[in-house]
């Protein structure tokens, strides 16, 4: 199925000199006084925010680091944060942000494989990162330290004093939109993660695409992401996309949990909330669920995995407010299908965004017919350069103009599309694919279940059966015959599990996936 979109209305190209931070900064010159960014600890105005961000950049020119060097970025969501990023930026610097939960062996790898000349960390992140930083060869030269509350060790610079050598006037670094811009890290759902080059027009793109086309987002609002901004998604919702409208954005260090997204509803009343599936599911769970009244939401937007259905209509019951489900990824940096303010369909992905085409192929490499599960690709203006130094998995990924998402879809008689899951988690029963998603969903509707995670093994016979690992509500019981009936009441016989294990936890990368691949290795290790 290839679907051709409507072309890019009413959006003009950057033009050939072109720096991101730069154009931030001229976005907002009337709205120095306005604040925009919230934090644990204060409040950040737009007028601040351009004077840290040309601060920061002339001073890690003035510290020895190169244009198009690369600097690490490790460090937790505060105010701090988009100044790093966006300073890097302003001077021609390539920021590659990374997750603040990985282990001392991951950062080793990630210093190592981006050869970062700086890094740029919550000081309460120090110990891993001087961990890491003695595992390789590669040598770092400048470590700026966010937010010590102790005195820092020998070669380690505060942030605020690294500041100050910054010129508060300093010019851009003369730019192109298709210079590199910064890194991300894929998530690692799949496997080790790959650094992913993203260009300075990139975000660019998302935010005039998604965030005010589809979002509609406002000067007015009020945006609050449980995903990180070390995270594509993230990123979007707490920086590119509130920026390039003049809105507010509040920023929380600590875990998104219920209770910690439940106390910035209600404080900081966001009136946009980004979230996972995960997420809303732990939410809807806890008995500690504000009231629609103690709350000012008037959109929320889920994506990371497909959203079921059930968790939707639960949460539009709950408060009167729509989830507006999409799908990105890393490689295109944003959502680029998705569902529309006040045309949700809970269950479904939408329809594509204007500015991307779809298509959904099959194993022979040509488009499926409707209702047939195809690998997702996707054309857009937003997509990465490459992955670095991956010469095999960028070819896969990135082809002639298309990006192979490594997601399953299948295209519907309305236009909307359906997740089946994962390419490489698709399972095939009795000669018939079964999307482990549309099981998954399917337990979850069951009022005992938290979340599930199913996979394929093999019977006695060596033919692939679909099992489930479940996590129960707190306080809740069911058996697995009760759990096989509900499913089969729903689902056509062969897509039921066959096995069912109850499991405290599922895994996850920190921004919320289920990694099934771990479920397998577990299965495959078993006697």
């Amino acid at each position: 199925m290839n679907t051709p979109t409507a072309p890019i209305a009413n959006v003009a190209p950057p033009g050939p000199s072109f720096n991101f931070a730069q154009h931030l900064i001229e976005r907002n010159a009337g709205r120095g006084s306005k604040t925009a960014y919230i934090d644990d600890q204060g409040t950040l105005s737009y007028g601040e925010l351009a004077q840290r961000i040309r601060r920061l950049g002339s001073a890690l020119l003035a510290s020895g680091v190169r244009r198009e060097e690369r600097v690490l970025l490790l460090m937790h969501d505060c105010n701090d944060w988009p100044v790093a990023f966006l300073g890097a930026m302003h001077a021609g610097i390539v920021p590659v942000a990374v997750n603040t939960l990985l282990t001392a062996d991951d950062y080793a790898y990630m210093l190592e494989h981006s050869r970062a000349s700086a890094v740029l960390v919550s000081a309460a992140l120090l110990p891993v990162l001087q961990s890491a930083m003695t595992r390789g060869e590669h040598e770092v030269r400048r470590v700026i330290a966010s937010r010590p509350t102790a005195p820092l060790a020998e070669g380690v610079v505060d942030f605020e004093a690294f500041l100050a050598q910054g010129e508060a006037h300093a010019a851009p670094a003369a730019t192109g939109p298709d210079d590199p811009g910064f890194w991300l890290y894929s998530s690692g759902s799949t496997g080790r993660p790959k650094g992913t080059v993203h260009l300075q027009g990139n975000p660019y793109w998302t935010a005039e695409l998604y965030g005010a086309p589809i979002l509609g987002l406002r000067e007015d609002d009020i945006c609050f992401s449980a995903a990180k901004l070390f995270f594509a998604y993230g990123l979007g919702n707490a920086l590119s996309f509130p920026l390039s409208v003049g809105a507010t954005t509040v920023l929380m260090a600590e875990r998104p949990t219920p209770d910690a997204t439940f106390q910035r509803w209600t404080e900081q009343r966001p009136t946009v909330f980004f979230g996972a599936p995960t997420g809303f599911a732990g939410m809807l769970s806890s008995p500690r669920l504000p009231s629609r009244d103690q709350v000012a939401l008037r959109l929320c937007s889920s994506a990371g995995e497909a959203l079921p259905a059930d968790i939707g209509e639960r949460f539009t019951r709950h408060f009167g407010v729509e989830i507006i489900d999409g799908i990105g990824s890393t490689e295109m940096l944003h959502i680029y299908l998705s569902n529309r303010v006040g045309a949700v369909r809970y269950g479904t992905t939408g329809t594509p965004v204007p500015g991307y085409d779809i298509e959904l192929r099959g194993e022979d490499g040509l488009p499926v017919a409707d209702g047939e599960p195809g690998d997702l690709y996707v054309r857009g203006p937003s997509s990465a350069l490459m992955y670095w130094n991956n010469r095999e998995k960028t070819r896969d990924t990135f082809q002639g103009g298309w990006t192979k998402s490594g997601d399953k879809y299948l295209h519907n008689a309305d236009g909307t599309y359906t997740y089946a899951g994962r390419s490489d988690d698709m399972l095939k029963v009795s000669g018939i694919y079964v999307s482990p998603f549309e099981v998954e969903a399917t337990l979850v509707q069951h009022p005992a279940v938290l979340e599930a995670a199913v996979i394929g093994v093999a019977d006695a016979e060596g033919l692939t059966k679909t099992k489930a690992f479940v996590v129960l509500k707190p306080g809740q019981s069911c058996s697995e015959e009760l759990l096989k009936a509900f499913v089969k009441e729903r689902l056509a016989p062969y897509k039921y599990p066959r096995q069912i294990e109850f499991v405290e936890e599922l895994p996850k990368t920190a921004t919320g996936k289920i990694q099934r691949f771990k479920l397998r290795e577990l299965e495959a290790s078993r006697p």
